[in-house]
């Protein structure tokens, strides 16, 4: 009996040896636990392989801003599309009643008012109800419109011929072609601009709506129009 015990004895000991040394020889081999692969795994996953996402809207907020995306604080196009007096910026589309006119640039030598109507002979049936204004002053005559139902008068046609009136980038009749050429060079001329003629300079943004023109005479300015096409 005492044989059979110790024979017994052997043997249990060389199975417990056996799984020690499988075990010591897994943990050598790089070998990792199920728990540990997957914590691993999860912090591989909130790892950042790309550039982070605030840089993809520094790159969205450098995009070329059109008419009518946003109010007109943040529209660089109409911004552009101004002019300067006296400390004041007047840009196309900015609402202007006639106290507000005559406190930015003074009374106006004349100021004309027309409502369209269907039977006035102008042809204008989209415009039937608005109001436009005209405002002239030497040198200088703008445009508003406004619609029915009470909405403010708007800036959408101005006229430049005096040098006292500069765009914001401050350009004015008289300048040369070279000086508006390096003021604007995304604007083009629409004809083949021989100095000795005349044509026409344009700075047309992206929207094809808002417009300035600069009318070129002996290769220098000679009169400025910054307009908003109405519909």
């Amino acid at each position: 009996m005492k044989r059979i015990n110790k024979a017994g004895a052997v043997t249990l000991l060389s199975i417990l040896l056996t799984v020690a040394l499988a075990m010591t020889g897994c943990q050598s081999s790089g070998a990792k636990s199920p728990e540990a692969t997957q914590n691993e795994q999860a912090k591989g996953e909130g790892a950042p392989n790309s550039a982070p996402a605030s840089d993809n809207s520094e790159e969205q907020s450098g995009e070329a801003i059109k008419e009518g995306s946003m109010e007109k604080e943040g529209n660089v196009v109409l911004k552009e599309l101004a002019f300067v007096y006296n400390e004041h910026t007047i840009a196309i589309s900015d609402t202007a009643n006639e106290d507000q006119m005559e406190q930015m640039l003074g009374k106006p030598d004349n100021l004309k008012s027309h409502t369209y109507t269907a039977d006035d002979g102008t042809n204008m049936d989209t415009l039937i109800g608005f109001t436009e204004k005209v405002y002239t002053y030497p040198g200088l005559e703008i445009k508003t419109i406004s619609i029915p139902e009470g909405k403010q008068d708007s800036i959408f046609h101005i006229e430049i011929t005096d040098p006292k009136y500069a765009t914001v980038r401050n350009i004015k009749a008289g300048d040369s072609l070279d000086t508006l050429k390096n003021a604007y060079p995304e604007g083009k001329l629409l004809g083949d601009g021989a100095p000795d003629e005349e044509d026409d300079f344009r700075y047309e943004p992206s929207n094809y709506v808002d417009v300035m023109s600069f009318h070129i005479k002996d290769a220098k300015v000679e009169s400025i129009q910054i307009y908003s096409l109405l519909d």
